[in-house]
């Protein structure tokens, strides 16, 4: 630098640095949850220089993906958290699963077919019996066709059997305790113990006053105390027959609940059951109507054939015993005798006929009937089945929603711990700032001048000081300091 009377380049007189930094008391909390984060959020690997580097993000795990949210942990959790069927509901699955078809259906539908069958049988009658050519008739013998006798089918006496029978149960001493509360002796005890401290304390009072009053050990102090302790063991068995007595009167009113329960549950199996055997008997009795009921009709009909066959022969005999005339008059009375029984034959063949099948068309509307029923049932069954199974099928799904919504809140456990940490370090005071300040040195003459200013003060102050020192001005600025509060993302060494 050169030049007379000009000074160089001026130089600053002030400078400012700051410095931010996160206080040392909370370091090890900060350090440990951006750790925390940085283990949950990706994979990472040991350096060189003994840190972790990153290597890749944890990828995401679905559920149920190499069995996850579906171990036996989380599955007894999802089971423990699922409410389960209860006793009487797997015992009502159970029987519905078992349910199988009313073997009457069966039987029915056997004796249907025999009697349809025997009916269409009755109507096949064979026309043909007189033919063209006169014979000479053998002498009548009554008897030759004997009349067959219609007989009631044997009939069965179905009854139905007796109703469940419904009891109670005696409360005796037996089946007391299971009523009772297990936790009664507990609050006895601690009502006795209470009872033995405010004693205790009565005690205390008694023998203070004993003391104070110079009798305490004579005979009046005995007296007290045999009084005291006669009126403890009275509080005592008090207390004792009290909780004793509550506890009996509650595990009565149990008792008394559970009986009127089992009651109206034994009441509705016993309607139930009296129900069914009414169902099954009507059935029985209607299957065992129809049986004979056809099974008398094809007697009947039978037993009209035999009668009209009987009728003819009688008429064929008389017709050859009127055989008397001229040849001529016999071959026209003859041809006009087997024309009519002819038609008489085709007449009765028809009628018979049309009988049977009218009484083939009734059995297969019985059976067509029983089929319907039949059918109605198996779909009652199969209907309770296929309802039981959505249910147990909802119950599965209920325990995987568990689990699955077990498995969510297990994956967000972590960042839930984490997100709670760092609300509660952005509360306090994560950023100190300190702000130091360097003063240039004072020029040449800026220090004579300086020099000549405090000369001229301590001339001017040398007078006035008498015996004390003089204090010098303190010229040092304050350092400014303060606390910021830094959102976690901005947190810089």
């Amino acid at each position: 630098m050169g030049g007379g009377g000009g000074g160089g380049q001026q130089q600053p007189t002030q400078t400012n640095v700051t410095n931010t930094n996160i206080p040392e008391y909370a370091r090890p909390y900060v350090e440990t949850m951006l750790g925390a984060t940085q283990q949950q959020l990706f994979n990472t690997a040991p350096n060189a220089q003994g840190g972790l580097d990153i290597t890749s993000v944890k990828p995401y795990t679905p559920f149920g993906a190499e069995g996850a949210g579906m171990g036996p942990t989380e599955q007894a959790a999802a089971q423990s958290a699922v409410a389960g069927f209860s006793p009487l509901q797997q015992q009502a699955q159970q029987g519905i699963a078992g349910l199988q078809m009313p073997g009457q259906f069966d039987a029915a539908t056997a004796a249907a077919m025999q009697a349809t069958q025997g009916a269409l049988g009755a109507g096949q009658y064979q026309p043909g019996y007189f033919r063209n050519q006169f014979r000479a008739p053998a002498a009548y013998q009554p008897g030759q066709v004997s009349m067959l006798s219609a007989e009631a089918p044997n009939l069965q006496q179905y009854q139905m059997g007796p109703a469940q029978q419904v009891g109670t149960q005696e409360y005796t001493g037996a089946n007391v305790g299971q009523y009772m509360s297990p936790y009664m002796q507990q609050v006895v005890d601690a009502q006795q113990r209470e009872a033995v401290r405010q004693s205790g304390i009565a005690a205390t009072q008694q023998a203070g006053q004993a003391v104070g009053a110079g009798a305490f050990g004579g005979s009046r102090a005995g007296l007290l105390e045999a009084e005291r302790q006669r009126n403890l063991a009275t509080q005592l068995g008090d207390i004792q027959a009290t909780g004793s007595q509550a506890a009996f009167q509650n595990a009565q009113q149990q008792f008394n609940a559970q009986q009127q329960a089992n009651m109206q549950a034994a009441m509705a199996n016993q309607q139930a059951g009296l129900t069914t055997g009414q169902q099954n008997l009507a059935a029985q009795l209607g299957v065992q109507q129809l049986g004979a009921g056809q099974n008398l009709q094809a007697q009947l009909a039978n037993q009209q054939a035999l009668q009209n066959a009987q009728q003819l022969a009688a008429q064929q005999q008389q017709f050859g015993y009127g055989q008397q005339m001229t040849g001529a008059q016999l071959g026209a009375q003859y041809g006009l005798a087997a024309q009519q029984a002819r038609e008489q034959s085709r007449q009765f063949g028809a009628g018979l006929g049309l009988q049977g099948a009218q009484t083939g068309l009734q059995g297969a509307g019985q059976l067509a009937g029983i089929g319907a029923q039949q059918l109605g049932a198996q779909q009652g069954i199969y209907g309770l089945q296929a309802q039981t199974g959505a249910q147990q099928q909802q119950q599965q799904q209920n325990l995987i929603n568990q689990m699955i919504q077990n498995y969510a809140t297990a994956q967000q456990y972590p960042q839930q711990q984490l997100a709670f940490m760092n609300s509660m370090l952005r509360g306090l005071p994560l950023q100190t700032t300190t702000t130091q300040q360097y003063q240039a040195p004072p020029s040449p003459i800026s220090q004579l001048a300086g020099l000549g200013m405090y000369a001229y003060g301590l001339s001017q102050l040398g007078g006035k000081a008498k015996g004390g020192a003089i204090k010098a001005p303190d010229n040092r600025k304050k350092q400014p300091s303060g606390l910021m509060d830094l959102a976690m993302g901005k947190i810089g060494a």
